[in-house]
């Protein structure tokens, strides 16, 4: 495991905006969008859990959000920043960066 240098501000400034906006946009995708795979995968959860208690974690972001940014989280630690963790979550974090830029750029009706 590689080790993290929490000296580094400029580093650990980023890499609490990657797992910010990446946590961000992986729980929007559960919780909320069309894309056919997460629809899918939030019925089958619906499934699983017979639309239970558990199943508010698939469609509430206040409910997923913390989990998944345990995950951006601690995979960046376990990971020690590895360039795939930067990869990934900064992937998700400029894609949701986009979709704003974009949201906010359509003409007026």
């Amino acid at each position: 495991m590689n080790d993290i240098d929490y000296s580094n501000i400029p580093l650990v400034l980023a890499a609490v905006a990657v797992i910010t906006l990446g946590a961000g946009r992986l729980t929007r995708i559960i919780t909320y969008d069309d894309f056919p795979p997460a629809a899918h995968a939030r019925a089958l959860w619906d499934r699983i859990t017979k639309d239970g208690p558990w199943s508010k974690l698939a469609h509430c972001f206040w409910c997923a959000g913390p989990w998944v940014t345990l995950v951006a989280l601690g995979s960046g630690l376990l990971s020690g920043l590895h360039p795939i963790w930067w990869l990934f979550w900064g992937w998700l974090a400029l894609s949701y960066i986009t979709s704003m830029i974009v949201a906010r750029d359509e003409p007026a009706e």
